[in-house]
């Protein structure tokens, strides 16, 4: 039976005004080791929000939300800093590595922060970005690489900190075809080969057909969830 590693029970978002508005509106569901799950919706459904919560970069109204049985709303920033360091990886639509830093010294920088050995780091580093296509182009800084390369730089770096599953927020929004495919084919052969759970924020008609398993958002709510 597979292990269940994210858990979100009656999740509510709501922003206040003169409408307050819910973002997400009691959603619940399980993600298990090794899915690769997009969560799909127009702009404004939700999705990105849900994403945000499941990756503790930002708190519910209400609901909770378990991350290998370890209820993440319920820490502190600091708490749930630490926690984002060592369980989780994220993949953004706009890269947001560091201009001034080679591809490896992005790739490590979660290392760093996690104060692992130099040797250690870098060593990790330049298998993670063999293993998504840039060998050879461990010194580039991103200015030096193309959008495709970049996200791929940015995958390596998720993968770094060896987290329980990446979440991906539109990673796809900046890529031509041609990257798209080789992009998603790296994730979906880190999947299987390595057993890595990656979770989807999407519009994208070409993640979404990939994906084997398809949870629908409306108006901030689960209104379709199936397995391919």
């Amino acid at each position: 039976m597979s292990k269940t590693v994210i858990e979100v029970r009656d999740l509510f978002k709501v922003y206040e005004g003169a409408v307050p508005v819910k973002a997400v509106n009691g959603v619940s569901l399980k993600i298990t080791q090794g899915e690769f799950t997009a969560l799909k919706g127009p702009s404004g459904c939700g999705k990105t929000t849900l994403l945000n919560m499941l990756g503790g970069l930002d708190y519910p109204t209400s609901g909770s939300i378990l991350v290998g049985g370890k209820d993440i709303t319920s820490l502190g920033e600091n708490e749930l800093i630490d926690f984002r360091l060592r369980n989780i990886g994220f993949v953004f639509q706009a890269y947001n590595l560091i201009p001034v830093l080679s591809a490896t010294e992005n790739v490590s920088f979660i290392m760093l922060l996690q104060n692992r050995p130099k040797e250690e780091r870098e060593e990790r580093a330049r298998q993670l970005l063999q293993s998504v296509g840039l060998a050879g182009k461990e010194d580039k800084r991103p200015g030096q690489l193309s959008g495709g390369q970049q996200q791929r730089v940015a995958v390596a770096r998720a993968l770094a900190s060896k987290p329980q599953f990446v979440l991906a927020d539109e990673p796809t929004a900046n890529l031509d075809s041609e990257s798209t495919a080789n992009l998603l084919d790296i994730m979906l052969k880190l999947n299987k080969e390595e057993g890595m759970t990656f979770v989807f924020a999407t519009h994208d008609d070409r993640v979404i057909n990939r994906a084997r398993r398809v949870v629908a958002i409306s108006d901030g709510k689960v209104v379709s969830d199936h397995n391919k």
